[in-house]
């Protein structure tokens, strides 16, 4: 029923979707192309597709050959215009994903900027160093024009059967996928059967030049954030554990969870969730509620909660975090990543 109401708002979306396209193959809005070369990963979905985890492999890649950059629109942050991000900086003031980054890779130069064109320029006006940018979400923004487009794909929601929004979670066309180069289909299942594969394969590739990958994400033991104060590490097998996230697609981190431990109870939160007081009251609730339990949380929450002062001390103790990465599944990560540098370097 509720999909039958959101019917025609999805319809006017596509509509408007449509044509904000179309300006841009007419030029009337006008794409810019830099003479630096980058890389953007996107997609065409709402929600957690592993945008973040590949931006980091490929940082962490490229800058044996390059000095990198990592651009960003900074979303959920509560400033405006360009800002470089610092390990010090508050989440609240340059976005979740970018500080996560930063802090990962202290070394690369990390800018957010809601308006693209005008963070690229500025970004080589202040870095003349940076040779390499690679650019976070901005597959649909078309303003720029990269040089490479990675586009991720949640195998949980294949796009053939996916609608616009709200009525499903396409924010683009997937006819807009001509304009990739490579796809990394993520979340794959450990058995995913080959004819899954060539189907997936049919539906992406529109163009001759066009690679897929399939991945997995794979799960790290999961780390104390205030390991001064951590209650037990490692986490023993089969701990009770609370999942705490904020993120677009929970249900894989507590699918890993539930693997290696019992997962008493859930705090489910939006994306790009802003962590208040009254958050951290909900945790201690939880907490006397399942007394011998520890609070497991995802990368991208963990860097909102690092100022020690305004986490309860009974939390701080029992809060970890999980460390995740892509995980090829036929290919290697090295294979995808070459074949990137090559792209890079090539015409």
């Amino acid at each position: 029923m509720l999909k039958s109401l959101l019917a025609p708002v999805a319809a006017l979306y596509k509509a408007g979707v449509t044509l904000r396209h179309r300006l841009f193959d007419w030029g009337i809005l006008k794409s810019v192309k830099f003479d630096i070369p980058i890389i953007c990963i996107g997609n065409i979905t709402v929600g957690g597709t592993g945008k973040t985890p590949m931006a980091e492999m490929v940082i962490d890649y490229m800058s044996q050959f390059h000095r990198v950059a990592l651009l960003s629109r900074g979303y959920g942050r509560r400033t405006k215009g360009y800002l470089e991000v610092r390990a010090d900086s508050h989440y609240r003031d340059v976005g979740d994903e970018p500080l996560q980054i930063k802090r990962k890779f202290p070394d690369v130069v990390v800018v957010v900027c809601e308006k693209r064109v005008e963070g690229i320029r500025r970004l080589r006006g202040e870095h003349p160093e940076v040779d390499l940018i690679v650019m976070d979400d901005g597959f649909q923004h078309r303003y720029v024009e990269p040089k490479i487009n990675i586009v991720m794909i949640d195998a949980t929601r294949p796009v053939q059967h996916d609608r616009m929004l709200p009525v499903g979670t396409l924010r683009d066309l997937p006819e807009q996928l001509h304009r990739a180069h490579y796809f990394v289909v993520t979340k794959c299942p450990d058995r995913m059967a080959p004819i899954d594969r060539r189907i997936l394969r049919k539906v992406l590739i529109q163009v001759a030049y066009q690679q897929v990958y399939f991945t997995r994400f794979e799960s790290f033991m999961p780390q104390p954030l205030y390991a001064d104060e951590a209650a037990e590490e490692p986490l023993a097998h089969g701990r009770s554990v609370i999942a705490l996230s904020g993120i677009g697609n929970p249900r894989p981190f507590v699918r890993s969870l539930a693997e290696r431990y019992r997962v008493v109870a859930e705090m489910t939160l939006d994306d790009h969730h802003v962590y208040r007081v009254r958050d951290m009251h909900a945790l201690e609730a939880l907490l006397a509620e399942h007394p011998d339990a520890v609070i497991v949380t995802t990368e991208k929450d963990a860097v909102k909660m690092t100022r020690r002062e305004k986490i309860p001390a009974v939390v701080r103790r029992v809060l970890y975090y999980q460390p995740i990465n892509i995980s090829f599944i036929e290919d290697s990560a090295t294979d995808f990543l070459q074949k990137l540098e090559e792209d890079v370097r090539g015409n």
